[in-house]
Formats: C-alpha cells, sequence, structure tokens
C-alpha cells in the first residue's frame, strides 16, 4: 500500500461547482460518474458535446477567477444541481431543460468578466465528462503535495484550488509523479496513471471567495514545473470510497 483515499470529488459542471461524495463506482474508459458532465460553452465556442474539445471552449476559472468560489449539490434522480456562490443567490437547476438552462446562464452572467468571452450556453457530454484532458480521466491529487505548496507560498491553502476528484494521504511529496505509466488499484477498481497534470491561472484564485490571492503557479515553478496531480484512466471496473487503500497493482 501507499497511501489512502483522503476524500472523493466530482464537478457536476466543468469549472461551476464541486461537491464531495463518500464512495464511487468507477467503469473502464469513462470519467468519475457525474463529474464534468455538463459545461458552459461562451459565445466564441463550437462545442455541442458530441467529441471532446479543449477547456478553451467553455467558461472557466482560468479567466473567470469568482467561479472558483461555486459550490453544488447534485440530486443524481432528478439530474438537477443547486449551485451556491457568495456573492449569488442559491440556484436549482436541471442543465437539461432549455428554461433552466437559461436561468443558470443568468446567474453566472455576473460572475464573468468583462472583456471576456461570455456564457452563452449549456452542453451536455454525450459520451463521456468534459475533463480537461483528451481523453476520460480522473484527477488524482497528493496532499503530501499540496501541503509542499502551502509551505513554498507560508500560507494555508484550499484543495479546491487543483479540483481534483481523489486526494489521496500517505504518498510523499510529489511522489504521484513517479506513478506515471503504471497500474495501481485504488479499492477494487484499477487505474493506468497516464501523465502529470499542468496548471492555469485558475489555481491562483481563493474557493472561497472567487478572489486572485496566490501565487500558486509560482510556487510550483520553485520545483522547474507548472504541474500538480496527474491524470489516471480507469482500466478495470470497481469501487472505490473514502478510506480505500492505494497500491500499485
Amino acid at each position: 500500500m501507499i497511501g489512502t483515499i483522503a476524500s472523493l470529488w466530482r464537478h457536476p459542471i466543468k469549472a461551476h461547482g464541486r461537491e464531495e461524495v463518500a464512495r464511487l463506482a468507477l467503469t473502464a474508459g469513462q470519467t468519475v460518474p457525474w463529474d464534468r458532465v455538463w459545461a458552459i460553452a461562451h459565445e466564441a465556442s463550437q462545442a455541442d458535446g458530441s467529441t471532446w474539445v479543449p477547456c478553451a471552449n467553455f467558461s472557466r476559472g482560468a479567466k473567470a477567477p469568482a467561479l472558483m468560489a461555486v459550490t453544488c449539490t447534485l440530486d443524481e434522480g432528478a439530474a438537477t444541481v443547486t449551485l451556491r456562490h457568495p456573492d449569488r443567490p442559491d440556484l436549482t437547476v436541471a442543465p437539461d431543460d432549455a428554461d433552466d438552462a437559461a436561468r443558470l446562464i443568468d446567474w453566472v452572467r455576473p460572475l464573468m468578466p468583462e472583456g471576456r468571452a461570455a456564457s452563452a450556453r449549456v452542453v451536455r457530454a454525450r459520451e463521456r465528462g468534459m475533463t480537461d484532458s483528451d481523453f476520460p480521466s480522473v484527477a488524482l491529487c497528493n496532499l503530501a503535495s499540496h501541503r509542499a505548496v502551502e509551505q513554498q507560498l507560508g500560507t494555508p491553502l484550499s484543495i479546491h484550488r487543483w479540483r481534483g476528484n481523489v486526494w489521496i494521504e500517505g504518498l510523499a511529496p510529489w511522489e504521484e509523479f513517479d506513478l506515471v505509466g503504471q497500474d495501481i488499484r485504488i479499492g477494487s477498481a484499477i487505474l493506468h496513471v497516464r501523465e502529470r497534470t499542468g496548471r492555469c491561472k485558475a489555481t491562483t484564485a481563493n474557493p472561497e471567495t472567487g478572489r486572485i490571492d496566490a501565487d500558486t503557479l509560482g510556487a510550483l515553478k520553485s520545483w522547474g514545473h507548472t504541474d500538480f496531480a496527474v491524470y489516471a484512466e480507469v482500466i478495470e471496473d470497481g469501487e472505490i470510497a473514502t478510506g480505500d487503500s492505494v497500491a500499485r497493482a
């Protein structure tokens, strides 16, 4: 065993909220269930959900830091999402409903900075969650690496700057990078770790306030890169839960 699961997270609407869950059922070749199922395409985007497109096609924290402070609760049965933000009233919407999608666009409009492509429409993924990678990925984050960044900056940081799916306790700082190219068992699932995760300006925004307040990218550069976490692909179905072990397969 190399570690244990500290927490599990999903982001039903890409870049618009996070939600902790106790367990997940992973399926080979798929993202975390309900993770990035929807996204908000901006007015310059050609995205329609039929195929994967880069994150630049969507409204996101790198361009609109206020979005980093959105939290959410998903009702799987009703396919509704309740969104919360310190500067906006709570909102419950069914993103697949045209009227609700319009309400969502109206709700997010005040959070978008001037001079950026405006949020235009809600897109639903047809094949797999719209993660930033061009393959269906699960984002694995190392708590020890997070603490190393905190120490480098000399201030506490929220883990939500990194928008991960699986947070692991027990690894040494940056040990997750050594797992690239390897298979690991998490709970009863097996994942293949494919690549390191490059980071953007979204991580500089405080997930409680949505305001830029930390030079996370500068801190990462002190180690000679701007990477944090790794992307893995599920290659064998299984269930994972908080407290489960993480081991090389």
